[in-house]
């Protein structure tokens, strides 16, 4: 399982940059959405998780003792 994690930089000007990290697709939207509520968001890089799909494998198997 990967960690997730949340890198925040606060500059000497106040602007912050968030990093999230172990999060792929949309859903480091939601990582960090408390944050943006704090303020103006001046922009936005996205990274290559972004784009990225979550895998999700849901495993099942059956044992048989004849």
């Amino acid at each position: 399982m990967v960690m997730k994690e949340l890198e925040i930089i606060i500059d000497k000007m106040g602007e912050i940059r968030v990093h999230v990290k172990g999060v792929k697709g949309s859903a480091c939207l939601d990582y960090t959405k408390w944050l943006e509520e704090l303020g103006h968001v001046i922009g936005r890089d996205l990274t290559e998780e972004y784009y990225e799909s979550e895998v999700k494998i849901d495993q099942s198997f059956y044992v048989s003792n004849r």
